[in-house]
């Protein structure tokens, strides 16, 4: 099923930024995707403009209650990295505003298990450390992680803290809490429970979402329709812009418009 055309003729598309970011982060692709989408940006609670921080409660499911009110009915709801965790969870909860799922550079467990490959827990657990003595520096080191792999790596990094810096400086509450939800979560079985197609786009370089995890979600989910970009990392949109929103069309609009 694909998302209705609202009335401008245009397919309702939801926007979710990761971990230290905010919306600004799609600035360089919104004019692409904005030919044949009706974009909505939305900055995760504590980021961005958003202060609908809820202490004490920075759980998925809190930023999915948040969240959802501000999607249009039967959207197709992308996000990336931590937003994809979020996306994921307005799906499972949501399901009347979800029309597609799509995860771009995300994982439903972003740590390493047994039977999984990831993030090493301590590396999340030293950035959480870290946030406490320097906010500002703890996020330049993580976007420049975010950034390794890429043959544009410096200029990615560089654009992604112009981006974050322009706007208000992240909660402290939320930084914390989005690395807790990082560090904790795993919805790969919840996400076989899920109706709608689901989709990926993701970058073959990319140091924080490996391959073979991406092998072994499409094992588990049968109709899981994914793109890897070569030569990308974990922002594919930041690095590979033509490639991210060509790949994005081919796997959300119907034949006849692409």
């Amino acid at each position: 099923m694909i998302s209705k055309q609202s009335n401008n003729g245009k397919y309702p598309l939801v926007l979710l930024h990761g971990w230290g970011v905010n919306s600004g982060v799609w600035a360089q692709v919104l004019p692409e995707l904005e030919r044949n989408f009706d974009v909505h940006c939305i900055d995760l609670p504590g980021f961005g403009f958003n202060n609908a921080v809820r202490l004490g409660d920075y759980s998925l499911s809190a930023l999915a209650d948040i969240i959802a009110p501000l999607c249009p009915q039967n959207s197709i709801v992308a996000g990336w990295s931590l937003g994809g965790l979020v996306a994921s969870t307005i799906a499972l909860q949501f399901p009347e505003k979800v029309a597609s799922l799509c995860l771009i550079a995300s994982s439903p467990c972003f740590v390493t298990q047994p039977d999984w490959k990831g993030i090493e827990p301590n590396v999340l657990q030293q950035f959480s450390q870290s946030l406490i003595l320097n906010a500002k520096k703890t996020i330049e080191r993580f976007l420049a992680i975010q950034s390794m792999g890429s043959e544009s790596a410096r200029k990615d990094a560089k654009l992604l803290k112009q981006i974050i810096f322009d706007q208000p400086c992240a909660d402290i509450e939320a930084l914390i809490g989005g690395l807790k939800i990082l560090e904790n979560s795993d919805l790969r079985l919840r996400l076989n429970t899920l109706k709608m197609p689901i989709k990926g786009i993701y970058g073959q370089r990319d140091t924080l979402v490996a391959e073979a995890s991406i092998a072994k979600l499409a094992g588990a989910l049968p109709d899981f329709e994914y793109r890897v970009l070569d030569k990308a990392s974990h922002a594919p949109f930041i690095s590979h812009q033509q490639d991210f929103v060509n790949c994005f069309e081919q796997l959300h609009l119907p034949l006849a418009l692409i």
